[in-house]
């Protein structure tokens, strides 16, 4: 039994020249383990005259490695919203499911219960000073994040404890809570797009950047408003484990696992049926209803009863996007949810969403989220 981290088990596995066969489950932290057998090339392979043995837990060439779990400290207080809390720990949690443990706890600034903004009564697992090693901290956001009080009380503790972590994130405005220590001067940081002016005021050493769901500047990540935090988590999933538990768990959660882009992008649809121009709200709740229709600009102008130059011109204004990259956004929203369907092939997907071709929505797909819709659906 050898203990290490869940990332060097295939490292290992390799060196003793054995392949992962099984993984199992135990404890209540989720303590995995990797079940190995000899690989092909090994000296006691089995004979192909014979059938390969059932595997057994208790067989001599077979090693159970045990990965450790991640030790990951999520901070409570009076005030915050509970989404940026209970969003991460229930990520990591859906990562627990899939054997890739994590040992997650909540530190409280007392061991008292603390109330979320909502009216949500939490109570921590530890507090600052009975806290142990973190590996990675959270600290959310919320109005609580805003306090004097609790900034007072968490600036000196995030001082010397901050340093020591592999990673540290802010969730929302947590960002407010880590920014007094210093620890994020001349470096790249978000917030909620509505706090972002307010941020960059108070603390002129920082670039903050408005428009982004998630950043990452060495060992300091920040992320968006309130739901940022779980593609936040995300990313730190498929950073210790790969893409393919990232996706595994952002399809259990109902999520994407990636949002390119602004905020503005949280929810595309949404955003564009409710601009400002009554016309093209109808218009465009019509679109996201037919994307298998005629949707060229020559069309959308004249269901518009516009002119081609009047319509693309008032479109652009409206929504900062031409009418054909509104177009493909919605097309392409739509195509992650029909990706979750194992059963669809991306032809099918392709056809049902509007594109001429499987090629020309594989190349808009990974021009757009980053990777292949066959890597997406993993």
């Amino acid at each position: 039994k050898h203990a290490v981290a869940s990332s060097q088990v295939p490292r290992l596995a390799d060196s003793l020249g054995m392949t992962i066969l099984k993984e199992k489950k135990e404890g209540f932290h989720g303590t995995a383990f990797a079940c190995l057998t000899p690989s092909k090339h090994h000296k006691n392979q089995t004979s192909p005259n014979r059938s390969p043995r059932r595997p057994k837990w208790s067989d001599r060439d077979m090693y159970a490695i045990h990965m450790k779990p991640i030790n990951v400290g999520i901070i409570g207080f009076d005030g915050l919203t509970a989404l940026d809390l209970v969003g991460p720990m229930d990520a990591l949690d859906q990562a627990n499911t899939l054997q890739t443990p994590y040992d997650v706890k909540v530190i409280g600034l007392t061991s008292r219960p603390f109330t979320a903004h909502s009216g949500l009564v939490l109570k921590p697992h530890q507090t600052l000073e009975t806290a142990g090693e973190i590996d990675t901290l959270i600290i959310p956001g919320g109005a609580g994040s805003r306090d004097p009080g609790i900034s007072r009380v968490l600036t000196p503790w995030l001082s010397a404890h901050a340093p020591q972590c592999r990673r540290v994130a802010t969730v929302c405005t947590g960002t407010y809570l880590l920014a007094p220590t210093g620890l994020l001067d001349g470096r790249k940081v978000t917030t909620h797009w509505r706090h972002a002016a307010d941020l960059a005021r108070r603390f002129p050493a920082l670039k903050v950047e408005a428009d982004a769901i998630y950043l990452k500047a060495d060992k300091f990540y920040t992320s968006a408003g309130i739901s940022a935090g779980i593609d936040l988590t995300l990313a730190l999933i498929e950073e210790d484990y790969g893409a393919e538990v990232a996706l595994r768990c952002a399809r259990d959660l109902v999520v994407y696992v990636k949002r390119p882009g602004g905020q503005r992008q949280f929810s595309e649809p949404l955003r564009l049926q409710t601009g400002s121009n009554p016309q093209f709200s109808r218009l465009m709740a019509w679109m996201a209803g037919n994307l298998c229709a005629d949707l060229s600009v020559e069309a959308l102008a004249n269901k518009a009863s516009l002119s081609r130059r009047h319509f693309t011109r008032l479109f652009q204004e409206a929504y900062g996007a031409s009418p054909s990259e509104v177009v493909e956004t919605l097309r392409l929203d739509e195509s992650r949810m029909l990706l979750a369907n194992r059963h669809t092939t991306i032809s099918g997907v392709a056809a049902a969403v509007g594109f001429s071709s499987p090629d020309s929505f594989r190349r808009a797909f990974t021009r757009h989220f980053g990777l292949a819709p066959s890597s997406y659906r993993v």
